[in-house]
């Protein structure tokens, strides 16, 4: 097998893996969401730590990037929350679609933060995403948008929260950052799970240590995805997660979005396309 099909596979595999870990939150029913998040980041702290330990690689990385991994964990910890309340609350399909905007708050935030350009097709994109993004919320004043907001909150957490990794990335190890992510997580949790701590059936135990499991395994290869190829050139496939969500999502609760999410959610995969699209010519003629 090239390079790029086994990069493909991996990120198609990480979509899968990802969409099954959002079922798995769906499945563990009436647990609250802290000791959801506890028990999906507590699988990733273990794994991590073996990693870290393998390579003889510092836990806690540098001194100097204390605030910013802290930063990135904090991040991470309430765009995992805001997106189980939203898989909670609203269709799998339409909850995965709001998470995927995280990409495109990481262009934002790069160009905000770390002073990368936007190119001209990007300018576009963004306000295709943002019309995208209002079709599925289907913005009203009332409580009941409440899960659609968290939902586009769990993406902009995620999209700074990445935009910190991307800052990280030549200063410490990614194994010190997904370490550091599920310590801060377990930790943060921990007390507010035992304050509201629910006692799991065997079938809601076994939901609840399969979204860690999964969320492990679309961790684990997304990493070989994009060791096999580089980002710009395949993570237009991390988008099959909406499919994939859907499918689930009709088999095991017949849900069927309706005509605005499902305009909403293929502009936002049409933006991706487009940019994704733009990256690979761009990348072709240098």
């Amino acid at each position: 097998m090239d390079n790029k099909p086994k990069a493909v596979f991996f990120m198609i595999l990480s979509a899968f893996a990802f969409a099954i870990m959002a079922s798995m939150v769906r499945l563990a029913g009436d647990i609250p969401v802290a000791q959801k998040v506890f028990f999906r980041n507590l699988v990733s702290l273990f794994i991590a730590l073996g990693m870290l330990y393998k390579h003889k690689i510092n836990v806690f990385g540098k001194k100097e990037n204390q605030k910013y991994l802290l930063t990135r964990s904090i991040l991470g910890v309430l765009g995992v929350a805001f997106y189980f309340y939203a898989i909670n609350h609203l269709y799998l399909a339409d909850a995965t679609m709001l998470n995927k905007l995280s990409p495109f708050f990481i262009t934002v935030f790069a160009y905000l933060f770390l002073k990368e350009k936007l190119s001209k097709i990007q300018i576009p994109v963004l306000l295709m995403v943002f019309i995208g993004a209002l079709l599925v919320i289907k913005p009203q004043f009332s409580f009941s948008m409440l899960p659609a907001l968290s939902g586009a909150a769990s993406a902009i957490c995620a999209g700074a929260a990445y935009t910190l990794v991307r800052f990280l990335k030549n200063k410490e190890h990614p194994s010190t950052i997904v370490f550091y992510f599920s310590f801060v997580s377990v930790v943060a949790t921990l007390p507010i799970m035992l304050l509201n701590i629910r006692i799991p059936t065997l079938p809601q135990l076994i939901f609840l240590l399969g979204t860690g499991v999964f969320a492990a395994i679309g961790q684990i290869t997304i990493t070989f995805a994009y060791k096999y190829a580089p980002a710009a050139e395949i993570s237009i496939y991390n988008y099959f997660s909406i499919i994939f969500a859907a499918v689930i999502g009709f088999f095991l609760w017949g849900e069927v979005s309706d005509i605005f999410s499902i305009i909403g959610g293929l502009l936002i995969i049409l933006a991706a396309a487009a940019n994704f699209k733009w990256r690979d010519a761009n990348a072709s003629a240098k």
